[in-house]
């Protein structure tokens, strides 16, 4: 089947076939990232961050600190370097975006809340088993909701013990029984999160001090709500499977190939195939598919582009998985590794970690990808690294001497 293209001014071809090679795939699903243009010239400021929230959908918040937490950086891949404060202003501060479980937990526009509905009727307390707890004793988590309507915004830490029983959770993530009745609340819809502190604690208040009540009251229909998220999922894919648009916002499968028929009756996607991928795909029709991919960028293991494991393997060949949880000996790659962007490949990836005190950023091993090129790779990761390094208030980068790619990239680093 022949491929009709058609430039236009931005140097782009729109596809106008149903058939699409992995190249096209992959600068379909980069461009719809934001890969596709050059990071600011000038100085990155809200509207650039409320630019790369709205197209994503979401960001992902992890709070591992060994480099910065994901969900800055995740513009940061995008924009370049900026006030990281920025960031924060619009989430709690004009509060245009919030928090809410989306794929996992995440900041999401705050127009979102009422799609998300589902998730919060589907919330399931943490950690496991929890549920028996508020079951047992219904009293101390309306006293939390009580105790937060009276006095205002606070830290699960402010909240009084549950009367009779142990304050802390030993062995579960959310540590204290306060912070779990919160979390649960939080993830019914009850609380919302109405600031961080300093060291990233969160602040809970009644969602409707914190949701416009025009959001808050409205409701979608199920069906409809769904298939909004699927066409913000479609958005921020350019292309994708089944399986990729329902993890986007984690929806069950089930729920998802009903709603996709109906997206593709309706044209607001296409369904194609995909070279190499084994089931059919569904096209955004607005998604651009840039001739070429100019992006460098370090990746958090949270970005989305990389986020769903089976989808990166199919678009870059590229097997990845995060070794925080697996022990030191048995890990391959390292323990907060980043994949680094090259063009419209996954060229290399690097171990990172930023050694405040010493004022350095480390990479603790280096690898790089087959059939790439040795010396393009590695200066092209060394100035990502430097600007990586700036941004993060360090002063230099160490290249230490773990994996294959690590004494060509210490050299890019010294030149």
């Amino acid at each position: 089947m022949g491929r009709a293209v058609r430039p236009n001014p931005e140097s782009l071809v729109h596809v106008t076939t149903a058939d699409l090679s992995a190249s096209e795939a992959r600068r379909l699903a980069l461009a719809a990232q934001g890969f596709d243009r050059p990071r600011p010239r000038g100085p990155v400021d809200m509207r650039h961050l409320r630019r790369v929230i709205h197209q994503l959908g979401l960001l992902q918040i992890d709070y591992v600190n060994v480099l910065v937490p994901a969900q800055y950086q995740v513009p940061f891949s995008r924009l370049g370097p900026y006030d990281r404060a920025r960031l924060d202003d619009l989430v709690y501060r004009r509060r245009e975006f919030t928090e809410h479980w989306a794929h996992e937990a995440s900041i999401v526009p705050m127009t979102a809340w009422p799609l998300l509905r589902y998730r919060r009727l589907a919330h399931r307390v943490r950690p496991h088993g929890f549920e028996h707890f508020l079951r047992r004793d219904p009293s101390y988590a309306r006293r939390v909701v009580r105790e937060i309507r009276a006095r205002g915004p606070l830290t699960a830490a402010a909240l009084p013990s549950p009367p009779g029983a142990d304050r802390r959770l030993p062995g579960a993530w959310v540590g204290t029984v306060p912070r779990a009745v919160c979390e649960a609340h939080f993830g019914r819809g009850t609380l919302a999160i109405a600031d961080r502190r300093p060291d990233f604690t969160r602040v809970y208040d009644l969602s409707e001090r914190v949701v416009p009540v025009e959001i808050r009251c409205r409701r979608v229909p199920t069906a409809e709500a769904h298939r909004a998220l699927l066409r913000l999922a479609a958005r921020a894919h350019g292309v994708a499977t089944a399986g990729d648009l329902a993890d986007y916002y984690r929806m069950p499968l089930g729920m998802v190939r009903p709603r996709l028929r109906e997206l593709v009756t309706s044209g607001e996607l296409r369904e194609v195939r995909v070279e190499g991928w084994p089931e059919p795909a569904f096209l955004d029709p607005s998604a651009r598919c840039p001739r070429q991919v100019a992006a460098a960028a370090l990746l958090s293991p949270f970005d989305p582009v990389i986020w769903h494991r089976p989808r990166t393997a199919r678009l870059f060949g590229f097997e990845y998985r995060i070794e925080i949880f697996v022990p030191a000996q048995k890990r391959r790659w390292g323990y907060y590794v980043l994949p680094f962007l090259l063009g419209d490949r996954l060229v290399a990836r690097v171990d990172l970690k930023a050694d405040r005190p010493g004022h350095r950023l480390l990479v603790r091993a280096a690898y790089r990808e087959p059939d790439t090129d040795a010396a393009v790779v590695a200066d092209a990761l060394a100035g990502e690294l430097r600007v990586m390094a700036g941004w993060l208030g360090l002063d230099t980068v160490r290249v230490e001497r773990r994996g294959s790619f690590a004494r060509d990239l210490a050299a890019a680093v010294r030149t």
